[in-house]
């Protein structure tokens, strides 16, 4: 790890959104960054759907670009082609159901400035209704991640799920670091990027963003919370659309996830209880989730 001096502050930022058939969330999205930040921005919206008038027209609307993600590429690929358009010391990768707060941006570009060893910064997500969305989070342990993974949805409180989700506790204001930060929004430093190649492919959705965090911390950087940066976050817009779809993808990032984790000769015991308990809770899920969408724990 290299820490850097502060960006230019006339230094564009690049955004980085991931849209798959947007509605009309990707405009709200648009309108609001356009008030996040005084410095340029270089929007870039990767189409992983059929073609959308919406996304180019929100383009055009601000200055930004449509890519063609190559397919339904899924969320860390076509988040890369976007990275990879612009060497701007800053980049954000957000989804297109946010809802920027007015300075938003700017505050988290300032306090990366400040924190020259943050390879990556989250702000506190809210939930449409105004609870805190737990975006900062533990990588967890080994009980900590087979307790979560399997009864994070049937047993909610249970202690590993609140241990795994313990990093937003403390109700201060206090920027800190956390094991790994939501990919719904993320501000990355571009050295830090470039030290370890951004996001693993391996993941279609879900997980690719704990993926990156644990990388950048191994690295020697940290992931910084900056609870004091709020932003809401209509979660699940996209994973509404297609929730049994979203489920299995959950599930078999999870699976990657621990599996690769854990992955010495002599814990195949381990991997096959993880196997067989995701597999439980995945057949729960999508039993509910033909009678009510709710998005993944």
């Amino acid at each position: 790890m290299s820490t850097s001096p502060a960006a230019d502050p006339l230094a564009p930022v690049l955004v980085v959104c991931v849209v798959f058939n947007p509605g009309p969330e990707l405009e709200a999205f648009g309108t609001s960054l356009a008030t996040a930040t005084d410095r340029p921005v270089d929007l870039v919206i990767v189409n992983n759907g059929d073609p959308s008038e919406r996304a180019d027209a929100v383009a055009a609307m601000h200055g930004g670009v449509v890519l063609d993600g190559g397919g339904n590429v899924g969320y860390g690929a076509a988040a890369n082609v976007g990275l990879r358009t612009s060497s701007s010391p800053w980049a954000v990768v957000a989804n297109p159901d946010l809802v920027w707060s007015p300075g938003s941006l700017d505050a988290l570009v300032a306090v990366g400035d400040l924190h020259p060893e943050a390879g990556s910064l989250g702000p506190t997500l809210l939930n449409v209704d105004g609870t805190v969305y737990p975006s900062a989070r533990a990588v967890p342990s080994l009980r900590q991640g087979l307790g979560h993974a399997v009864l994070g949805r049937v047993w909610r409180g249970n202690p590993w799920t609140v241990g795994y989700k313990q990093a937003q506790e403390d109700s201060s204001l206090t920027a800190r670091p956390a094991g790994w930060l939501s990919g719904a929004c993320l501000l990355l430093r571009r050295d830090a990027l470039s030290d370890v190649g951004g996001f693993d492919e391996t993941f279609f959705m879900f997980f690719e963003d704990l993926d990156l965090g644990e990388r950048l911390r191994d690295a020697g950087w940290i992931n910084l919370y900056v609870p004091e940066v709020r932003i809401t976050h209509v979660q699940g817009v996209s994973w509404k659309a297609k929730p049994e779809r979203m489920i299995r993808a959950h599930h078999t990032s999870a699976r990657t996830y621990l599996h690769r984790r854990y992955h010495q000769w002599y814990l195949w015991p381990l991997r096959a209880a993880i196997s067989g308990g995701l597999a439980v809770r995945e057949r729960h899920e999508v039993r509910q989730s033909r009678s009510a969408a709710t998005p993944p724990a």
